[in-house]
């Protein structure tokens, strides 16, 4: 429960302003002085600073140790699904949990990811999400999606997100959630979503996610480097439920991979790069660490780390360079996003490039899920 409307109506501040001053929708605060809704911390903590009193004085905690039903199995969607990353991450963390899952339908229109993962999963994802009704797809427990990040076009008609983000995949989010009212779902994006069309972006999906669809939400960036992985890919996670939940954002992972844990000790000639480009690295970069990824920005600045800066699926070539000399290679890379070597490689090089700088960290994604499992139900 929460004192929130009692020290606003204190302070004199009308809905409007408190919620100006917060960064949220009017249409929210007022679910949250309702009780209907429990803010995300930093929300929390931002409506505690602008009433000028302590964050535990205005939420008081009456959490009680409730027992967490789940359905069985867990029945989840993986959309914008890729070659499976959400997937892995899953069924990690369902492991862990004790749980049984089952993935009832997934989409990707990339021709070659649906290759991926039928080799993987024994099933060919659906095509354009856009083409997709909504009531066709089977009941689910859980959406799971990592989707681009567009622009979003308000319309003057105002009619809630089906002018707000028609035309963006995010539309097509909302309106599953909205056709078929599942339990939670957990989204993904990269993060320059927090800064996309002036914080815009992101406000919209949060206001559609709680406002318009009624669900709890709170989100966090979080980097693969924390989470076991010598990657830096830092990225948004995004998390609702229909139950009012508290997300605990800090993780401690003890067990961390090293790029010796990474990379292959036999590597094919293809994949080194030419003489003159490995002369012209060293020429003008000495690295400190050994492994090393050398990373070169787009001044042509050389740097380099004992871990990857992020994959990139439109990156050049010559991107990372392994210890200045040779490019990653396919099953490299896709042990830095976390996948399995047990996981089959049954495209070009090329394609597989974009396919693991596409993916998300599994081993990052999957410590979210198992979290926020026995929050969301």
């Amino acid at each position: 429960m929460n004192k929130v409307r009692e020290f606003r109506k204190e302070r004199g501040l009308s809905q409007d302003a408190l919620a100006q001053e917060v960064f949220i929708s009017r249409k929210y605060l007022s679910m949250i002085e309702r009780q209907l809704a429990t803010p995300s911390i930093s929300i929390a903590m931002r409506i505690g600073n602008a009433l000028g009193v302590s964050v535990d004085k205005v939420f008081i905690d009456k959490t009680e140790n409730i027992s967490v039903n789940y359905p069985t199995p867990v029945r989840f969607i993986d959309l914008f699904c890729g070659i499976g990353g959400f997937r892995y991450a899953a069924k990690d963390a369902f492991d862990s949990l004790g749980l049984k899952g089952e993935c009832v339908f997934s989409s990707d229109i990339d021709k070659y990811a649906q290759q991926s993962y039928k080799a993987n999963f024994g099933e060919k994802p659906y095509g354009d999400i856009k083409k997709i009704d909504a009531a066709d797809i089977p009941d689910f427990d859980i959406l799971f999606g990592g989707f681009p990040c567009q622009a979003f076009s308000i319309c003057g008609l105002q009619k809630g997100f089906e002018d707000n983000t028609r035309g963006t995949l995010f539309f097509d989010i909302a309106r599953i959630i909205k056709e078929k009212q599942p339990q939670a779902f957990v989204l993904e994006n990269v993060k320059n979503l927090a800064s996309h069309d002036n914080g815009n972006t992101l406000k919209t999906i949060l206001d559609v996610l709680r406002d318009e669809l009624g669900y709890h939400v709170d989100h966090h960036l979080l980097n693969a480097l924390d989470f076991g992985l010598p990657q830096k890919r830092e990225r948004i996670i995004i998390i609702g439920s229909k139950n009012p939940f508290v997300m605990n954002w800090d993780f401690n992972v003890e067990t961390k991979k090293t790029l010796n844990d990474i990379l292959e000790k036999e590597v094919d000639k293809k994949h080194f790069a030419s003489p003159e480009i490995v002369s012209k690295r060293k020429s003008m970069h000495t690295a400190k660490e050994y492994p090393s990824i050398w990373h070169e920005n787009k001044s042509g600045n050389i740097s380099s780390y004992p871990y990857s800066c992020a994959l990139r699926a439109g990156a050049s070539y010559n991107y990372l360079l392994v210890n200045g000399e040779r490019r990653l290679t396919p099953r490299e890379m896709l042990r830095l996003q976390g996948f399995p070597d047990s996981f089959k490689i049954v495209v070009s090089d090329c394609q597989t490039r974009k396919q693991a700088g596409n993916a998300i960290p599994v081993d990052m994604v999957s410590k979210v899920i198992e979290r926020f499992m026995p929050l969301a139900f």
